[in-house]
Order: C-alpha cells, then sequence, then structure tokens
C-alpha cells in the first residue's frame, strides 16, 4: 500500500501524468495477476469481500460514511456493506470467467474469458464504501485492474476501503494495485482524465458524470436515475405491502436509487391502504405540512442538502412539522396526479417525503407510474403490491422499465435478493430509456471479453421454401 500512500501525498496538479502512473500500475498488476486460474481469482474476489465484511471494518466504513457525506444512517450502512457483499460473494463463487467458461458443441462453439482491462470505477457520495467493493469484484472476477473515482464527498470513506481492499489482497500474496483510488484532492479534471485512459468506465452517480463518461471515448457502462413509483393494487395484503414499503423507504433515509419515491393506489382500497401506512409509522401531512416540506425540500429547483438523506425528526424540525410528526418513521405527502417540473413532489426526493397518489382504476394507476418515470427515472423500475399476477404481468409487458417488483420491499429486492433471481449489485442499468447501455443489474459478465472458438458442423441451412414459403403464401412473390 506505501507506494499508493506516498501518490496521495503529492500534488494533483498534472492530472494526465497522475493517472498515467496509476494506470501503469494497474496494467503492470494485471501482467502479475493475468496467469491466475480459477481458483485463485476466487480467492482475490473472496479477499475483497472481507475487506468491507469483517464486522468492526463494515461498522467503521458506515460510520465514516454518515460523518463524511452527512447522508443517511450507519445502522443501514452496515447492513448494506455486508448484506450487498455476502450477495455478490455469492453470486461471483457460482460462476467461472477463467479459460473456458461454456461449451455448445452442437454449435461448435468454445467461449473462452479475457479481462477487459483497466476499470474506472466512479463512486457515488450515497455509497462511498460498499460500491466501490462491489465494483471491484467483479473486476477481479474477470481478472482485470480497478481504480476508483472517489466522490469528494465520500473521499475518506472511500480511499479508506480501497486501503482495506489493498491489505486484503497483499495478505494473499496479490499486487495490491489491482486496487487502487484517485489521490486527493480529487476533481472533475482527474476524474476525467481517468475516463480517457483506463478500458472500461462503469459509472454510478450524476447523471453528469455519466454523461461524460459516455463522452469520454472509452467503452463505459452508466445507469439511469431513480425516481421508483410503486402500485397498491386493490387485491394487495395491505399490512404485508405497508410493512415492505415503510421498511424500503426508510432504509438508509432513502439514500437509494431504490427507494420508493411515489406510491399509486387504488382508489377503492385508498384510504385502508393510508391507514396501514400510518400503522408502520407514516405521518400524513395536511396540505400546511405539504406545503411546508415543498417550500424546505427544494432550493432554487435544486434538493435541499439539508434536509435530503436526514433522519425523520431531523426532517420534521428543519420542515416546521408539528411535534408528532418528529416520531414518524416517514412522511405522506398526497398530491394530484400529475407529473413535471409544476409538480416537484413527482421527482426524485431522496428523502423520507413519499409522494401518495390516488387512482380510479388499474388503467389509470398504469399510465401514472408510466408518466411518473417519463419524467424522472426512465428505464429504471417499478414495483406493485397484488395478488393479481396478471396485473403484475400487465406492468412488464406494458411499461418502459427494466425491472417490475412484486410484493417486495424495492430497496432490499432491486438490487438483488436472496428471495429473488436477481444478481446482487448496486449498480443499475435502465436500457437505453435512460440513455444507459444495459438493461440489467451489473453484473460480472460486463467485465469480461469473450473469445470464441468456432468449429465446422453439420450444415444448418433451411430450404427457401421454410423460410419464405408463409410470406410468399400470405403476400405472393
Amino acid at each position: 500500500m506505501n507506494s499508493q500512500a506516498a501518490l496521495q501525498s503529492n500534488d494533483a496538479g498534472d492530472e494526465t501524468s497522475v493517472v498515467t502512473e496509476l494506470i501503469n500500475r494497474a496494467r503492470a498488476a494485471m501482467a502479475e495477476f493475468e496467469n491466475a486460474d480459477q481458483a485463485r481469482v476466487d480467492e482475490a474476489v473472496t479477499a475483497l469481500a472481507w475487506s468491507i465484511y469483517e464486522p468492526a471494518r463494515a461498522k467503521e466504513l458506515a460510520e465514516t460514511a454518515v460523518i463524511d457525506t452527512g447522508l443517511g444512517n450507519v445502522e443501514s450502512k452496515i447492513i448494506k456493506n455486508q448484506r450487498k457483499t455476502f450477495g455478490c460473494l455469492r453470486d461471483l463463487m457460482r460462476v467461472r470467467t477463467v479459460g473456458i467458461i461454456e461449451e455448445l458443441p452442437e454449435k461448435g462453439l468454445v467461449k473462452y474469458a479475457k479481462p477487459v482491462g483497466v476499470v474506472a470505477a466512479i463512486a457515488p457520495s450515497t455509497n462511498p464504501s460498499a460500491t466501490p467493493v462491489n465494483k471491484a469484484m467483479f473486476a477481479i472476477k474477470g481478472r482485470n485492474a480497478v481504480i476508483v473515482a472517489p466522490s469528494p464527498a465520500g473521499l475518506n470513506t472511500t480511499t479508506q476501503t480501497c486501503n482495506y481492499m489493498r491489505a486484503e489482497l497483499e495478505k494473499i500474496g496479490l499486487p495490491s494495485d489491482l486496487v487502487q483510488v484517485l489521490p486527493a484532492p480529487v476533481n472533475k479534471q482527474l476524474t476525467q482524465q481517468l475516463m480517457n485512459q483506463s478500458d472500461l468506465v462503469v459509472c454510478t452517480g450524476s447523471q453528469n458524470n455519466v454523461r461524460r463518461a459516455y463522452s469520454s471515448g472509452t467503452p463505459a457502462i452508466g445507469v439511469g436515475a431513480g425516481n421508483v413509483p410503486v402500485i397498491i393494487d386493490t387485491t394487495a395484503d395491505l399490512v404485508d405491502a405497508a410493512e415492505n414499503i415503510m421498511l424500503s423507504k426508510c432504509f438508509d433515509n432513502a439514500t437509494s436509487c431504490s427507494s420508493e419515491n411515489s406510491v399509486t393506489i387504488l382508489e377503492d382500497v385508498y384510504e385502508d391502504a393510508i391507514k396501514a401506512l400510518e400503522a408502520v409509522g407514516g405521518y400524513r401531512c395536511t396540505p400546511e405540512d405539504k406545503q411546508k416540506v415543498q417550500d424546505t425540500l427544494w432550493e432554487g429547483g435544486h434538493l435541499n442538502r439539508h434536509v435530503i438523506a436526514r433522519d425523520p425528526d431531523v426532517f420534521a424540525e428543519t420542515c416546521g412539522l408539528p411535534e408528532d410528526a418528529k416520531l414518524a418513521k416517514f412522511f405522506l405527502v398526497e398530491d394530484e396526479l400529475r407529473v413535471g417540473k409544476e409538480s416537484p413532489f413527482s421527482n426524485e426526493k431522496l428523502s423520507l417525503a413519499l409522494t401518495v397518489y390516488k387512482a380510479k382504476d388499474f388503467a389509470e394507476a398504469k399510465r401514472h407510474v408510466q408518466s411518473v418515470l417519463d419524467f424522472a427515472g426512465m428505464g429504471h423500475s417499478v414495483g406493485i403490491h397484488t395478488k393479481d399476477q396478471v396485473h403484475a404481468s400487465e406492468l412488464a409487458e406494458d411499461l418502459r422499465v427494466v425491472r417490475v417488483l412484486v410484493n417486495q420491499a424495492h430497496t432490499f429486492g432491486n438490487g438483488g435478493s436472496f428471495d429473488n433471481g436477481l444478481n446482487f449489485t448496486l449498480t443499475m442499468g435502465c436500457g437505453t430509456w435512460a440513455g444507459n447501455s444495459i438493461s440489467e443489474n451489473l453484473n460480472y459478465t460486463n467485465f469480461i471479453n469473450i473469445t470464441h472458438l468456432v468449429r465446422t458442423i453439420p450444415e444448418d441451412k433451411p430450404s427457401e421454401e421454410e423460410l419464405f414459403g408463409a410470406h410468399w403464401e400470405k403476400y405472393g412473390k
């Protein structure tokens, strides 16, 4: 770790040369790692997982993150550091990324995995420790090296996280430079140079960073913004729905891109659903409360950093809500079925404010959640609480969205869960709807190149009649 620490102590004035040195170190480390077999690669991935899963470090990094960024809460971040890492390790231990990874004798194909190179991993302030480890595990699984670009707010947390990863790699006899972090002071120019010089950019964070990643000239994977809308259907188990929404909304004070930002309730169960949400800690804002929340949550059209991701009592106090509101876990803000700049509660709020809409029927609810996504959160995800699986399927068939979660706490399910089939990740692709290159949860397959060995097979050539016959019969030749 000494070489990395020495670099951090230098003035980062010449961004190009600083990044070039990091890239050179990364390539040298990759050269030492390139002949590792699958067992050795898996040892490395496990070491990275342990660097943050170890209880004392999980707690320390969670505490540092909250101190550094002022976002979220320690208990949730401990869970995130451990649960996401554990789930990701489970997924990665079940797959091959070295040598032959698939054979298809009927097609004469053999697939070999190869590294993509040096990965630039852009980390957000909302997850300054869990996200770097998650991306590093994916990168190392593909025998790549990774250089992490912290957010300025999360610099201390991310740097310490990377130091722990480097120490664990050294412990098992691998070069620590497989994982590096940009030196302080981190700025846009330094991050841009990293994007420009790396072989792959994986960007989580602001949409400005995502756009810069895509325009860097380097192959890039970026993700869209969250603004998750959830439907409570007529047939929903209201108690279960309310409990899941509360757990998900309150987790890490709603910093997750997968946190519910609005809930659209069907008219015939509206009041009962509200009561269920109140029973689990929701505070139903009056029209006067709503105005106070709006006036406080946004300043000059931007979210107020003194309110977002804060504990509920701080949120209530800052917004000037009544005393009983300070005892709540989250805040129900009822709004009309409209979206757009003139309806700020239809946007992502990164806070414990949950917008509540009333829809007359499922068709109206479905149209509304698509409108919400079209305004903010394109392609990301939708949730539904229902016993009607036809309605769930209808959302998946009709909406321009990557993930539709059914009867789940969205924050815990969207990035992979032990009771659904999505792979664990902290980076959710949102498809071309959000200008993203992937429409899946970021995973190890995004960090490998594949060589195809191609052998001949018995000819597989249909007749003209087989291919054109139906067309000729219907339209003529």
